[in-house]
């Protein structure tokens, strides 16, 4: 059986020239970076190195990469962060609707204990309205933040558009760009970028590493408290092969941007085009213009994505019915229901994306296959196209 992986947004397989760059550290050189010996020193000088890679991809400053644990941390850092660091001038956090939960549910903390936040609507593409976020921004606003590319729609935001608003107003801006990193271009300093989240596990580097972008001037308070570690700024000894890995694979990123980019939009375009030509009743969730280049988020109308799913991975065939990290609940996605798709459909959304190792053979072995289980799902479902829904 055919073994085709298409939930590349979830997370990606660690490249092999990521892997051999991390095994040295996990025994030969395995250094605490924080020991003044020559151990400590090789170890240090592999952190150093990666921070200067990670900073090289997104146009910073190694100084203003810090490592994290992923984008979960990162994203809580600076929400909680900033929280503390500027309670004297303001309680007010914008953000939107469609926000990674990571975003969503740290907001949704500080609303408990007195804060004021505001929740953006998204248009029709999945964008945000430049003018709404202007109108939303108060004397007591001390920060905005807007993810780059949402992670289960794949839509691009007007970043340096928001951006500019945000400091026309005096206001930090901040991005979680998990799901942009590698996948659109990214710099910091034209973007006009505060705080910037970041993870290695979606650029074909290991799971439980991450980096915080701080624009140099920027204060936030600390989030996890010991040692000296990141200058200070974040306790605890680093991951140090994490580090090495991810270093490598913002190296790799930037190397194979346009090969990258280039591969995924045919093969997403590929898979977009064939479907929505042989399977009737079906759409395409957000802008094409403004998208990563490899998510295809599509409903079905009719039938159960849960069952696609299902289905599909019987035939060896990996995707999503929504964000990974959400994928056990039962509620229907928050983001296509801020993008106003009826509850019914989407429970019939699929989440497709591909990645560097996806080939057309795939994506057509995928497409014919789906073919069989849509429409041995509409035959058996009790809801068909005469009925509605």
């Amino acid at each position: 059986m055919r073994n085709v992986y298409l939930d590349y947004s979830a997370t990606t397989p660690v490249k092999d020239e990521v892997l051999q760059e991390m095994i040295p550290y996990f025994s030969e050189k395995f250094g605490n970076p924080s020991s003044l010996y020559d151990k400590g020193l090789e170890a240090k000088a592999a952190v150093t190195h990666a921070r200067e890679q990670v900073a090289s991809l997104i146009g910073a400053q190694p100084r203003e990469v810090f490592f994290t644990a992923g984008g979960t941390e990162s994203d809580n850092w600076v929400v909680f962060g900033v929280a503390d660091k500027l309670k004297d001038k303001g309680n007010h956090i914008i953000t939107t609707k469609v926000e990674h939960h990571a975003m969503l549910h740290s907001c949704q903390f500080l609303e408990k204990h007195g804060y004021d936040v505001t929740y953006l609507d998204i248009d029709k593409d999945g964008r945000i309205r430049p003018e709404e976020l202007e109108a939303a921004i108060t004397e007591k606003t001390i920060l905005i933040s807007i993810m780059m590319v949402n992670n289960e729609i794949g839509t691009v935001q007007p970043i340096k558009e928001l951006a500019a608003i945000a400091k026309k107003h005096g206001v930090l801006f901040h991005t979680d760009a998990v799901q942009a990193l590698g996948n659109v271009p990214i710099d910091v300093k034209n973007l006009g970028i505060d705080l910037m989240s970041m993870s290695s596990h979606k650029i074909y580097g290991p799971k439980g590493s991450g980096a915080l972008y701080i624009r140099r001037g920027v204060r936030l308070s600390n989030y996890l408290h010991g040692g000296a570690q990141e200058s200070g700024r974040r306790a605890g000894t680093e991951n140090l092969t994490g580090i090495v890995g991810f270093g490598k694979a913002a190296e790799l990123a930037q190397k194979n941007f346009d090969q990258h980019v280039a591969h995924c939009s045919s093969l997403r375009n590929h898979l977009v085009e064939r479907v929505l030509a042989e399977i009737p009743d079906t759409f395409v969730n957000g802008t094409m213009e403004y998208r990563h280049p490899g998510n295809a988020n599509i409903t079905f109308k009719y039938i159960e994505g849960e069952a696609i799913l299902l289905l599909l991975n019987q035939s060896g065939i990996s995707v999503s019915t929504g964000s990974a990290c959400s994928s056990a609940s039962l509620e229907p996605s928050h983001v296509l229901s801020a993008l106003g798709v009826p509850v019914e459909m989407i429970h019939g959304t699929v989440r497709f994306t591909v990645g560097d190792l996806t080939t057309m053979e795939d994506i057509d072995y995928t497409v014919d296959t789906l073919k069989k289980v849509v429409s041995r799902l509409r035959e058996i479902s009790s809801v068909n196209t005469e009925k509605g829904w």
